[in-house]
């Protein structure tokens, strides 16, 4: 399996190649020459695996540069009861006939994206001992994935982490559960504005080849091909899980975790539907109802109850965009170029347009009446408290739910994470899971910077390994 850049200018490599790597060098996103394809056999083989025995058989076919007993081991390592609380690692709930909702929030962080991170941890450290190098991560989170990041990484060798974050614009307990980390290599930098400028000083850096060169700059974001091939596993055990077709309801920020759901369908998996759930930041939405896609300024970012999906600049919209153009890189920097200029570009119409529908894809938005609504609804009906990011799946998805389809609901994270909008949504707090009863209390280590390119890379050079 070789690796290519979104933008054409990359020389094709292997997994191990792109591991460690965040951007391309020519500012575009790694992705595999050609996505494999699995025949009905191998697909019904793979029913019968445990969880680790099918992640292994998925991602041996993306990580085929790595030896086969390596990187079974790390997976078995990964993917365990007592890290993620069941065998089942992403149990499947049925809430009625034909609706579930798949557990993913089981993990040390208590989110969906310890399930990618926690074996991308593993995978670093095992590369970096191989090489005998040393590794600074550089990450941006609107909420889960620095803590996800850093549960994953702490103490691990030869790695330090810089993990900067919207400043007052996370809960309470997701900015406790990342700046009280005493971990010597984890470093949190709380950045004055909102997440998409977090995430621009993050490609800034990037970008700066020389700079990331000298300080050997890796990436944990979504913009990491090895995180979207981690989070294909959890699809295809819903599905086995389930049986027949299935519709997935995703709450999307940053579009990796629904994109791999399109990699899975490209596998060959019976995905009838992909619905991306946005919330009041609804570049998204916007784009697959009418094919406009608009990136908003910071000003005009929302602070919301869902704030993990406050993002505009969707980063891995960019590998989804570059399978709609027939994988053409010069028609996608058309389109880049076109976004860049004016800030928006429109599909309606046109013939990259009408390819949406054939890669199932369809979406909605949730406000925050909506999310309190849905939380009550899902308590009242079912007796299963879930927090406002899935809330907002739920409610999307059941708008686009299909008679005699199967609708899969992903959860994002534990309500205990987001207990104010529980609170006012039920009248109650949600339990906490034990060791996170006092998170709050806990002294805090963070740096407070401005939005600026320069200011981070001063800290980085102070601290980096």
């Amino acid at each position: 399996m070789r690796y290519v850049s979104t933008r054409g200018g990359a020389k094709p490599q292997p997994f191990t190649g792109i591991l460690l790597e965040g951007l391309a060098p020519d500012g575009g996103l790694f992705l595999p020459e050609e996505f494999p394809k699995l025949a009905p056999a191998d697909l019904s083989a793979m029913r019968r695996m445990s969880y680790a025995e099918l992640a292994f058989a998925i991602l041996s076919k993306f990580a085929d540069d790595i030896p086969a007993d390596d990187l079974e081991r790390l997976v078995a390592a990964t993917y365990t009861e007592k890290l993620f609380g069941s065998e089942d690692i992403t149990p499947v709930r049925k809430l009625e006939p034909d609706l579930y909702l798949l557990g993913l929030s089981n993990g040390p962080s208590l989110a969906f994206k310890d399930l990618a991170l926690q074996l991308l941890g593993s995978l670093f450290e095992y590369v970096l001992a191989k090489r005998g190098e040393r590794l600074n991560v550089l990450g941006a989170t609107s909420g889960d994935t620095g803590s996800s990041a850093e549960y994953a990484l702490r103490g691990k060798k030869n790695i330090r982490v810089f993990m900067l974050s919207p400043y007052g614009r996370m809960s309470a307990f997701q900015a406790a559960q990342m700046y009280s980390l005493p971990d010597a290599n984890i470093f949190n930098i709380a950045v004055r504005g909102v997440f998409d400028e977090c995430q621009d000083v993050v490609k800034a850096i990037s970008g700066d080849v020389a700079f990331k060169a000298k300080h050997r700059i890796g990436a944990v974001n979504s913009i990491n091909w090895a995180r979207v091939a981690a989070q294909l596993v959890y699809y295809f055990k819903a599905c086995f899980a389930v049986g027949g077709e299935v519709s997935f309801a995703v709450p999307s920020g940053n579009f990796g975790n629904v994109y791999a759901g399109h990699v899975a369908r490209q596998m060959g998996l019976p995905i009838r539907k992909l619905i991306v759930a946005t919330n009041e930041n609804n570049v998204l939405d916007e784009f697959f109802r009418i094919g406009r896609y608009r990136v908003r300024k910071a000003a005009e970012v929302k602070a919301t109850s869902s704030p993990s999906m406050d993002i505009s600049k969707s980063s891995n919209f960019e590998r989804y965009a570059y399978d709609l153009v027939g994988r053409d890189p010069f028609r996608l920097k058309s389109l880049w170029t076109e976004l860049d200029a004016n800030g928006v570009f429109a599909l309606a119409g046109t013939e990259i347009f009408r390819r949406v529908a054939d890669t199932g894809f369809v979406s909605g938005s949730s406000t925050h009446a909506d999310r309190l609504a849905t939380i009550r609804r899902v308590w009242k009906d079912y007796g299963v408290m879930i927090d406002p990011h899935t809330a907002d799946g739920i409610k999307v998805g059941l708008e686009h739910r299909e008679r005699g389809v199967a609708l899969v609901c992903m959860e994002t994270a534990q309500p205990a994470k987001f207990a104010e909008t529980i609170r006012e949504a039920l009248g109650r707090d949600p339990e906490r899971p034990a060791g996170f009863e006092d998170l709050e209390k806990l002294p805090q280590r963070v740096e407070v910077v401005d939005a600026d390119a320069a200011a981070v890379k001063r800290h980085i050079e102070r601290h980096a390994a």
